[in-house]
């Protein structure tokens, strides 16, 4: 497989000075480098017994393997119904259900009457063509690796089984390493994934391999079962439903091409030494040594094609050349000689956090909110959490993992048009909830709105990575045709002079009449910001001005308050009134903090946030990455000390982070945007935004954090 795309720009080490002609008060370079390796080393993660909601995995960002503590997916069903899956999985494999009845999003329209017109949206998910346009396409899983046991006497391995856990992940060579005892034996797994192509290395010893008592066993399963969208089991009932057809065996080769519809993917397993494989069944695979108590494995895959065999050997070295590479690249931060007893938790999380967001996130196939470690929702993704997934790679100095998912908008850009075009608008109208073609999913989905600045945003972030012309003609199309769409979306009120933004739609603040509802103070600040960095993208290119776009701007309405503080939506302005629209993400506080501001009075916000922090409630569906968007507002508003406690609240859901690094929210074990927000919240912490006045300046300088950063690029 070839290698992906890296963001055309300058040597990340030469791009780092950039940052310097920014408006911002650079941070003063510390006595010595950031000993990355020791902090990297300090947090990886240690395993001394069955901990199911802490699987541990190896991946490249396409591709990922979970494992459980014996290092393989030896208990699949204890880690699914006790905490979080272990699987395989890659983001390009992807099925669909036939479609007999030619099931299309017009069949689900609901229609909307606002501003002088009618259009319908796909909004009807309690009909058969709305569920089969909701369900599909959906994420296909790859095949489950464990041990299994063999001979005279094999039954189910349990956790009983297993005893002695010695378990850790070394970040910095992307190696899991798994000691244990099974059926009182001893067992050694060397696991890790080549960052080229899609394969697992495996590195197993054990006498019960010698003696017969145990095997690999893979499995390819039919797919998830069907009814659940959020981590739903695999499915094992359905043999005749697909196929899995060897197409070659040799004493040291096994390829298999898996075919389920039109989805299709092709493994190889391949080996140094002879094996032993036997057929256990239609779709499983038992795999051991010819002879001994070690067995060196590559399991690789490929959507089209024929995976070609891998050498164990050389995924290692790859595997740990490209660790090695990529913590030395970008920024890092080191918290230690803090006072402050948080800050160990803080830099275990953003840690792993980096690790996390690097093996699943960053791809061209932008991911799930669970990323390759189970699916949700399908499997597809939420363009509203593209920014929390991937605008921390800019600001993180990796702006080529931002790039590649950027380029899913580009490719998508004809389907977009589309959507716009169906709707009366101009340019490109993003859809929220969708899989590799862009189709939309039904549901509450078409009318949220704060996912359509994102490409723009995203866009200059790159553009303050590499500030070049290269940069601008690459985005331009993206940004023009997003931005018109933007200005399309608003509606001139004649009474008050003005634009406005819906009705309908749905605000990040997912509470109010999607029929009803008008002006949210997040959007508003948001299409303020899109359309100027639109502007200032005509500008950069030697292009006038667009002048609707500056009428809209400049004319939009004013962020909606009510008694000096900030309310979620002028059409509905109860949220101070009203306990009932306190819950939910308090999205409104975006406007200052993953935004710079554009229409906010600082007094007002800062009145917002205290209230927000004396009287939200935070038990009904806060999720993870509140706490960071939070944190950033209070950083912006030269509250530290306050960002730094809501940055680690204890006492709201949603907000802890497991041996493994996930961040478990409600349903879900794992929500990487919990993950991005936090390294996109201590990204601005520590490197600041234009105009900010202090080294750091989102901790507090009371002594009681020490903070040492390199690396970051300020946001806007």
């Amino acid at each position: 497989m070839t290698k992906r795309p890296i963001f055309a720009c300058l040597p990340f080490a030469a791009c780092v000075p950039l940052v310097s002609c920014l408006p911002f008060i650079a941070m003063a370079a510390p006595a010595a480098p950031i000993d990355r390796q020791a902090v990297v080393a300090r947090h990886n993660p240690q395993l001394a017994a069955i901990d199911f909601m802490s699987p541990l995995s190896v991946g490249n960002g396409r591709f990922a393997f979970t494992a459980d503590v014996t290092g393989l997916q030896t208990l699949p069903d204890h880690y699914h119904r006790e905490g979080t899956p272990t699987e395989t999985g890659a983001r390009w494999s992807w099925h669909e259900h036939a479609n007999p009845n030619g099931y299309k999003l017009s069949d689900v329209n609901r229609e909307y009457t606002a501003w002088g017109r009618t259009v319908g949206y796909p909004m009807n998910t309690k009909i058969p063509a709305g569920q089969w346009l909701r369900e599909n396409p959906h994420i296909h899983p790859l095949p489950q690796i464990g041990f299994v046991m063999t001979g005279a006497g094999a039954r189910a391995l349990v956790p009983a089984d297993i005893t002695s856990v010695d378990q850790r992940l070394d970040m910095w060579k992307g190696q899991l390493d798994s000691r244990v005892r099974m059926l009182g034996q001893p067992v050694s797994v060397g696991s890790t994934v080549s960052p080229d192509s899609d394969t697992l290395a495996l590195r197993i010893r054990s006498p019960l391999l010698a003696s017969g008592r145990v095997a690999v066993r893979i499995a390819l399963p039919y797919g998830y079962q069907p009814g659940a969208h959020h981590n739903p089991p695999l499915d094992w009932s359905q043999p005749d439903g697909h196929q899995s057809k060897v197409l070659e065996q040799s004493g040291r080769k096994l390829v298999v091409e898996h075919t389920r519809d039109t989805a299709r993917y092709a493994m190889t397993v391949a080996s140094g030494a002879p094996l032993k494989i036997t057929k256990a069944g239609a779709h499983v695979f038992e795999i051991a040594p010819q002879s001994g108590e070690t067995l060196e494995l590559t399991v690789s895959f490929a959507k089209d094609g024929i995976a070609p065999a891998q050498d164990v050997a050389s995924v290692f070295a790859a595997s740990g050349a490209h660790w090695d590479k990529f913590w030395r690249s970008g920024a890092a931060i080191d918290f230690a000689g803090s006072k402050d007893p948080r800050a160990a938790e803080l830099e275990r999380r953003v840690v792993l956090s980096q690790y996390l967001a690097a093996i699943q996130l960053g791809d061209e196939m932008p991911a799930s909110e669970s990323g390759l470690t189970t699916s949700t929702w399908y499997g597809k993704h939420h363009t509203e959490m593209v920014w929390w997934h991937t605008a921390h790679f800019a600001l993180w100095g990796r702006p080529e993992f931002t790039a590649r998912t950027l380029t899913w908008f580009q490719r998508t850009l004809p389907v977009a048009r589309a959507v716009a075009a169906e709707r009366g608008l101009k340019g490109a109208r993003w859809m929220k909830m969708t899989g590799p073609g862009g189709r939309e999913s039904p549901g509450g989905n078409p009318l949220i709105i704060w996912n359509q600045p994102h490409p723009i945003h995203l866009a200059e972030l790159l553009y303050r990575a590499a500030p070049t012309r290269e940069t601008l003609e690459r985005y331009r199309e993206l940004v023009f045709d997003t931005a018109d769409c933007m200005a399309s979306m608003l509606h001139w009120d004649d009474k008050g002079q003005r634009y406005v933004l819906g009705p309908p739609l749905w605000i990040a603040q997912e509470i109010y009449d999607q029929a009803t509802s008008m002006n949210p103070t997040y959007e508003l600040s948001y299409w303020a910001r899109g359309l100027e960095i639109a502007q200032q993208w005509r500008e950069r290119l030697g292009m006038p001005r667009d002048a609707g776009w500056e009428q809209r701007r400049t004319k939009l309405s004013k962020l909606p308050q009510k008694d000096g503080k900030y309310v979620a939506i002028e059409s509905n302005p109860d949220t101070w009134d009203n306990v009932d629209s306190r819950h939910d993400h308090p999205s409104f506080l975006m406007a200052l903090g993953q935004l710079p501001g554009d229409g906010v009075n600082r007094k007002v916000m800062r009145n917002t946030l205290d209230a927000v922090l004396a009287s939200w409630d935070w038990q009904t569906k806060i999720w993870g990455w509140d706490y960071p968007m939070i944190a950033m507002t209070a950083a912006r508003l030269d509250a530290p000390e306050l960002a730094v406690g809501v940055l680690l609240k204890s006492d709201g859901p949603n907000n802890g982070y497991t041996r493994a690094g996930h961040n478990p929210n409600k349903r879900l074990p794992v929500y990487l945007p919990g993950n991005g927000s936090l390294l996109a919240a201590v990204a601005l912490m520590a490197g600041g935004w234009d105009g900010a006045t202090r080294p750091t300046p989102g901790f507090p300088a009371d002594g009681s954090w020490v903070v040492k950063a390199e690396g970051f690029m300020p946001l806007p």
